[in-house]
């Protein structure tokens, strides 16, 4: 298999964590979706990344059905609970993530425009989704150590990618200091060398 996508984006870095996690051997290829060289609108027609190449050539794409595919394949080390309630949770949280990363992309994306093109109200309506996002992973971690409970499961792993990101793109939101037990919880993932080795670089 092979792994086809960005360093800094937080989908892309879901996908390798559970690679990690599961020790799943995958090829990574480094693509840059909005480059005039990008081979990625070949392998997704959404010109999206993750893009997972399967051995038979066919693609898998959307980081949310990738990592289930990748947890299904290896039965052992479960990301993601088989019982329906469970499951649930655990995708509910993966969703609520990956709307504060979407959210994060889409205003890195809107101020990389020229300022007399960028949009300031649509801006102030993603900015505001991350931070009810924020606020609403805070409530639901409480005092817990895993975002659903005792286990480390796919929910640590999508918010712990989200608040990368946020850390890279955004330092000025201050989260750490709203949130001290997501910052807690983002301290703990990052003592997993799944975490550690995939670090986006400052760029």
């Amino acid at each position: 298999m092979k792994l086809v996508g960005s360093l800094t984006s937080p989908f892309v870095r879901k996908v390798r964590v559970v690679l990690a996690e599961k020790h799943i051997d995958c090829e990574f290829e480094v693509d840059i979706p909005w480059t005039s060289e990008t081979r990625v609108p070949e392998m997704n027609p959404l010109g999206k990344v993750p893009v997972l190449v399967l051995d038979d050539c066919s693609t898998v794409f959307d980081s949310r059905v990738i990592v289930e595919y990748l947890d299904s394949i290896v039965p052992v080390n479960r990301l993601i609970p088989q019982d329906s309630r469970p499951r649930m949770l655990v995708k509910r949280w993966e969703s609520l993530a990956d709307g504060v990363a979407d959210a994060a992309a889409a205003v890195f994306l809107e101020r990389k425009r020229a300022p007399e093109k960028q949009d300031a109200d649509w801006i102030l309506r993603q900015e505001g989704k991350i931070m009810r996002g924020l606020e609403h992973m805070a409530e639901e971690l409480g005092d817990k150590t895993w975002c659903t409970g005792d286990h480390f499961c796919l929910a640590d792993i999508a918010v712990g990618c989200a608040l990368g990101y946020l850390q890279l793109r955004f330092p000025e939101l201050k989260w750490v200091e709203a949130h001290p037990n997501l910052a807690r919880l983002n301290e703990a993932l990052l003592s997993r060398s799944s975490f550690k080795e995939t670090v986006p670089p400052a760029a």
